[in-house]
């Protein structure tokens, strides 16, 4: 839905009016494609995870242009096609996971294992040192790779 921005019933908020955190922290935000809802999610990361939540979009953003964003499952999707998603970003108590949804395809693969045969991820702690120009590589190859329909 390029450019397309929908509004969802409002998802519960804390007392101060912030959007409730789930157990460990993940912000519950409405599902909603475009920037307002990732926005609000990034917004609502706790701590560090914000600033390391706005550092992801952003290097996303410029190494994608036109990268189309929506919030489901209280996570963060990013896609080059409506309703197809490369990479997902999710807030854990004491890390944030990136989810590459093809990443067994990129090279070098993500170090984090999955389940799921083709996802890999990579997880972020507060005192990591996120390798960017790695990470950028990975998005660029990702996105490149047929998305994951969701």
């Amino acid at each position: 839905m390029a450019g397309k921005t929908s509004k969802a019933a409002a998802k519960p908020k804390a007392e101060d009016g912030q959007p409730v955190l789930l157990s460990g922290g993940n912000p519950q935000i409405a599902k909603g494609y475009g920037e307002e809802p990732v926005q609000a999610y990034i917004a609502a990361m706790p701590g560090w995870k914000s600033a390391l939540g706005a550092r992801l979009d952003a290097l996303i953003s410029a190494a994608i242009p036109g990268v189309r964003k929506a919030v489901k499952w209280n996570s963060p999707l990013y896609g080059v096609e409506d309703n197809y998603w490369f990479l997902g970003i999710h807030v854990f108590a004491r890390y944030v996971k990136v989810a590459f949804f093809r990443g067994a395809s990129l090279d070098p693969v993500p170090p984090g294992t999955s389940k799921q045969k083709e996802v890999r991820y990579l997880d972020i702690r507060e005192d990591d040192e996120l390798d960017e120009a790695q990470f950028t590589a990975w998005v660029k190859q990702a996105a490149a790779l047929p998305g994951e329909k969701m």
